[in-house]
């Protein structure tokens, strides 16, 4: 069973025990997160897709850890100018196993039908 989540502006394709580095989350290392924004779940059998969620789908995850990615450096120069710069920058990341993906039915709402009477 996959469910494809949509958390920190992407989306990501998790499946029960993965381990997923996300945009960094504001929450503290053994927390239990869980998301609500699932846009597809599907198992062996059938495969839903929200029109654009799916109500009643949530994902429960555990936070492992918070860290930094390896250094990207930019490095900018225009020829013959003598115009040099160089930056650096590194991703703030969040580390979170997937724990469960569960989805439930919404409730049906009980519809009384009227009976109208013919005229004979």
């Amino acid at each position: 069973m996959y469910a494809i989540i949509n958390a920190c502006g992407k989306q990501y394709k998790v499946q029960e025990g993965d381990i997923v580095f996300m945009e960094r989350l504001e929450t503290e290392e053994g927390k239990e997160i869980t998301f609500k924004e699932v846009l597809l779940v599907s198992d062996e059998n059938k495969t839903t897709v929200g029109e654009p969620l799916i109500k009643g789908a949530k994902v429960k995850a555990t936070v492992i850890g918070h860290g930094k990615s390896k250094k990207v450096l930019v490095f900018k120069y225009k020829a013959k100018k003598n115009y040099r710069k160089t930056r650096g920058h590194r991703q703030a990341y969040t580390k979170v196993q997937i724990e469960k993906i569960s989805i439930t039915a919404p409730r049906a709402k009980k519809v009384e039908a009227e009976v109208v009477e013919e005229k004979a």
